[in-house]
């Protein structure tokens, strides 16, 4: 009973859109803002639930070796009606989201649509799901690109939206801030290394479809050693220079060091085969951690 709940839980993203609102209540808290309203964290787990589902949804083959797809295989029509019921919930959450605040968005400066259009344009184009016959447009089949496009729109969905959502709703002014800047970095690059240790698992399907990740092209060694790690370094280093320039208290910098030093440790774990468990529970769970420490180094040292 309790692995079929696990099954369910992660292989129905379930925990990805749970990780989506502990980020975006991460970024709100770090940057002094209050929290958005509860139809705000409903639109973003269902529609992260949603979006992550359509990747193996329409699977009708799936290889035996890939448990997770034959998980979609056997529970088809089931997923389906959640999918179904999600949409709905998250077309009466922007209702609920929109309306009141309609004569807002309608006066937002060319900025902010810019911002609000780019990332779910960048997730769709992620499947080809705009220009399907488009192999080139499909982001998802440019294997080095990959993990950079899915750290930027979850970067942008959880660094940005937060607080312009919260601007739009009290008609105020959205700045563009270096802190804000530094938070998108330090997302991005985060996330970024996850989606790479995600291309390690698919190593040998990628290498036979000729998809060329940084494991394919380089190797797991140099995978690790020249783009995993400097990239943590990159993001996590931004984040540390901003606090010492502004003199952050020690406590906060120390605790935003926790996820990042579990980020390189995990990096070396990935030597050793795991089970896809272990890639949606311990490597996706770095978000999760990532999102409390951040909320505990905000909230406990000011």
């Amino acid at each position: 009973m309790l692995r079929k709940f696990g099954l369910l839980f992660f292989f129905g993203n379930f925990f990805y859109g749970i990780c989506t609102v502990a980020l975006s209540i991460e970024t709100s808290i770090q940057r002094d803002y209050p929290l958005n309203n509860y139809w705000y964290y409903i639109l973003l787990f269902t529609a992260t639930v949603v979006y992550y589902t359509m990747a193996y949804i329409n699977v009708s083959v799936p290889d035996k070796n890939n448990i997770r797809a034959v998980w979609y295989m056997q529970h088809r029509k089931n997923i389906i009606l959640s999918q179904l019921i999600l949409s709905i919930i998250s077309i009466i959450a922007v209702f609920f989201l929109i309306y009141p605040i309609l004569p807002h968005i309608l006066q937002m400066p060319w900025y902010q649509w810019t911002l609000i259009i780019l990332f779910p344009l960048s997730a769709l184009l992620y499947y080809g799901v705009l220009l399907p016959h488009y192999h080139l447009l499909n982001l998802r089949n440019t294997g080095w690109l990959k993990p950079f496009v899915i750290g930027f729109v979850w970067s942008g969905v959880v660094s940005i939206y937060p607080v312009m959502f919260y601007c739009i709703n009290r008609n105020i002014p959205y700045i563009l801030s270096a802190f804000g800047l530094v938070l998108f970095i330090k997302n991005m690059m985060f996330i970024t290394v996850l989606c790479i240790m995600f291309d390690i698992k698919d190593y040998a399907s990628d290498y036979n479809t000729e998809l060329k990740t940084f494991v394919v092209k380089m190797g797991l060694r140099k995978t690790i050693f020249n783009i995993m790690i400097p990239l943590s370094v990159l993001g996590f280093g931004s984040f540390l220079t901003y606090n010492f320039i502004h003199h952050f208290p020690p406590g906060r910098i120390i605790i935003n060091t926790i996820p990042f030093i579990l980020l390189i440790i995990v990096a070396y774990s990935m030597y050793q085969r795991k089970p896809i468990l272990y890639y949606l529970a311990i490597i996706d769970g770095l978000m999760l951690i990532k999102a409390i420490c951040g909320i505990i180094g905000s909230t406990f040292f000011k």
